[in-house]
């Protein structure tokens, strides 16, 4: 049997970047459950270059836990890397050292080093692995493998979401949604101010307002002290425009976020900036009627995870992890979209968010060791049937 870190240097060493896509890892993992006879579903994206992967482990009954986790990585792309980022390394200082070491492949490994003595426990309750597709570009796999896994297998008790949390419970979640708003103007010599319009300079009205809409969440009192940016966040990340110097610019875009609270609304957030560009829309096609400002969503909104409607998970990690103190995060997971099903929700794995995206990624090797005691008492659980 194969042990969390050599499972996790094979998993590393697919290069499994969102641009590109994950089958190879997927074909690995089938034919890993293969050996060990578990059953499994393919569920593919539309064009067939990507796929998220389910899996049960014990009988076909309620009473199961999710394991979900994401096999997807971000890019290395001008990164300054010290080792090859598809190489797991171990330099002797208790780390493992790859991309997507941490966030999460690390999780799935743990999960996929128990699966062996899973299936030899006879589970009387089942285990599913949940690997999904695309998370890091807007959770865009997790959908299809909720839904399938909703539809085909009695409905679960809890799911655990293995974002890196030094296996800490973590309870709730910011929501996402990415967005594109495009200014187009009229394009005037530079010296002729009064017969242009300057996309550049609408946009940089819209990008302050942004930025007044989160002074304006703090005035009013719309906070949670359980985050550690306690209100709903605006961001904008992206932007570009113009052609030259001595030229107004004819177009300008921006790409930006809202990373919304559990209690707020993205509708409302988006309201307050879409009327003061209706309002700034208004006031230059007076002079220039061919002008507009055109907001667009990059990608569907990411749920947020509310602290509520999850006993059943978080009394899973408290009994097998011994009490924690449960945290909020601002980052956005998958986490929100099993909730938004119906389902007890928390994030729980091994590692540190400190270490994901970073050159240099790792994961602490106690942290690893953390993650496989966490699926050995997993397996004791629903060997005996605890509900």
């Amino acid at each position: 049997m194969k042990t969390p870190a050599q499972l996790l240097e094979t998993l590393v060493s697919f290069a499994t970047v969102s641009r590109d896509s994950n089958l190879e890892l997927i074909r690995f993992i089938e034919g890993y459950l293969d050996e060990h006879g578990v059953p499994h579903q393919r569920i593919e994206n539309d064009d067939h270059t990507k796929a998220n992967l389910l899996a049960r482990i014990g009988p076909k009954v309620e009473g199961g836990v999710v394991l979900s986790g994401h096999t997807d990585v971000v890019p290395v792309d001008g990164q300054p890397w010290s080792t090859d980022p598809f190489t797991l390394v171990d330099k002797g200082d208790g780390r493992l050292y790859g991309r997507g070491s941490c966030d999460m492949k690390g999780f799935i490994a743990c999960a996929l080093a128990q699966l062996p003595h899973w299936v030899q426990q006879d589970l009387t309750r089942p285990i599913y692995l949940a690997f999904s597709y695309d998370e890091e570009v807007g959770c865009l796999g997790a959908p299809r493998l909720i839904e399938r896994l909703m539809a085909d297998h009695p409905r679960p008790a809890a799911v655990i979401v293995g974002e890196p949390t030094l296996m800490a419970p973590v309870v709730a979640q910011k929501g996402i949604t990415n967005l594109r708003t495009t200014v187009t103007g009229r394009a005037a010599h530079s010296s002729q101010i009064n017969q242009g319009v300057s996309a550049i300079h609408v946009a940089a009205r819209l990008v302050a307002r942004i930025e007044d809409i989160m002074a304006e969440l703090r005035e009013e009192g719309r906070v949670d002290e359980a985050f550690n940016v306690a209100h709903s966040s605006l961001h904008v990340g992206k932007i570009q425009g113009g052609t030259a110097i001595n030229i107004m610019a004819q177009e300008c875009h921006f790409d930006w976020e809202i990373r919304h609270l559990p209690h707020d609304s993205f509708d409302e957030l988006l309201a307050r900036f879409t009327t003061f560009a209706e309002a700034l829309e208004a006031e230059f096609k007076s002079r220039a009627p061919e002008a507009g400002i055109r907001t667009e969503r990059l990608t569907s909104t990411v749920p947020a995870l509310a602290d509520r409607d999850n006993a059943a998970a978080l009394t899973l990690c408290h009994e097998l992890m011994g009490q924690r103190r449960s945290e909020a995060v601002a980052y956005a997971t998958e986490a929100g979209q099993f909730q938004s099903a119906g389902l007890p929700t928390v994030i729980c794995g091994p590692g540190s968010i400190a270490q994901a995206h970073q050159p240099d990624e790792y994961i602490e090797i106690e942290q690893l060791e953390a993650g496989a005691r966490f699926m050995e008492r997993l397996g004791e659980r629903q060997r005996h049937g605890q509900a």
